[in-house]
């Protein structure tokens, strides 16, 4: 198996290194091309030369803007030739970009995959991503034996749009999750417990889920790596916002907890991982 890889960002890059334990020959291209170092894979001089070697190609980069300059870029993907490829992208994009990236790959006679995943660096390491399928069957079909390697859920929602839609509702979830846990810990603290207890407690009681448990030891250690980052989240929260503007439908916790991430732009923090917004909580 063979296949390109462009954007080896913290998700990125563990995505390809994924994919390469699990015996896929990769092709990497990277704005910055030094990110590249440690996968000992050939790395090309632009998507264009990446698309060239390989049939299936895929994105992972930081919002629709960095897509667009992959597709439609100097030497980007859509001026080489596209026959018969197909484009993975398991970005986060603003629903409203996504129908020109289907429209746009399939005119240059490829086929484009809508295909967000839900987890960060540690399910992604581990091949337990839940991923998020919109487009064509037949490119679905030709994907899944890859999306199989670093997912564990796969849904298959076919009709454009729907796939990066359900993505920035569940982020949703986990916004506000990690908001309300976050905060939860400050409160605990100021009113005597330790940190570490009052996440134990919380896990064993109202708190207990997959968000908290993935960033407990973060919480504990105060260790706020990036997995995922707090400007990843800001950026997913405004294009839910959008979203909801665009449904006429009112968006209560989610547009507060976005500007609660905002915040971390404002204490330089924005880079850090997710959980960091226990930080601005704890200064208040």
């Amino acid at each position: 198996m063979k296949a390109g890889f462009i954007g080896l960002g913290h998700l990125g890059k563990t995505m390809a290194r994924r994919l390469i334990g699990e015996g896929v020959e990769l092709v990497v291209w990277n704005r910055t091309r030094e990110k590249a170092e440690g996968l000992d894979v050939p790395v090309a001089g632009s998507p264009k030369e990446l698309l060239s070697s390989v049939d299936i190609v895929f994105i992972n980069v930081f919002d629709s803007d960095a897509v667009a300059s992959i597709l439609y870029g100097k030497d980007g993907l859509l001026e080489g030739d596209c026959r018969d490829k197909v484009i993975v992208d398991t970005s986060t994009n603003h629903f409203d970009r996504v129908p020109a990236f289907h429209a746009d790959v399939k005119k240059q006679g490829a086929a484009y995959l809508e295909s967000p995943v839900l987890g960060s660096v540690g399910p992604a390491s581990l091949g337990a991503l839940t991923v998020l399928a919109s487009g064509e069957k037949s490119a679905f079909d030709r994907a899944k034996p890859y999306l199989d390697k670093i997912g564990k859920s796969i849904f298959y929602l076919e009709q454009p749009g729907l796939a990066t839609k359900m993505k920035l509702i569940n982020n949703l979830v986990l916004g506000t999750l990690m908001a309300t846990c976050a905060e939860a810990v400050t409160f605990g603290e100021k009113a005597g417990l330790s940190r570490e207890t009052v996440v134990d407690i919380l896990l064993s009681g109202a708190g207990n889920s997959a968000v908290l448990a993935g960033k407990k030891d973060k919480l504990v250690r105060g260790d706020f790596s990036t997995q995922f980052s707090s400007a990843l989240i800001y950026k997913d929260l405004h294009y839910l916002q959008d979203l909801a503007k665009s449904m006429k439908k009112p968006l209560f916790t989610g547009s507060v907890v976005k500007e609660v991430y905002g915040m971390a732009y404002a204490e330089g923090i924005e880079g850090e991982d997710f959980s960091a917004i226990y930080k601005i909580f704890k200064e208040y």
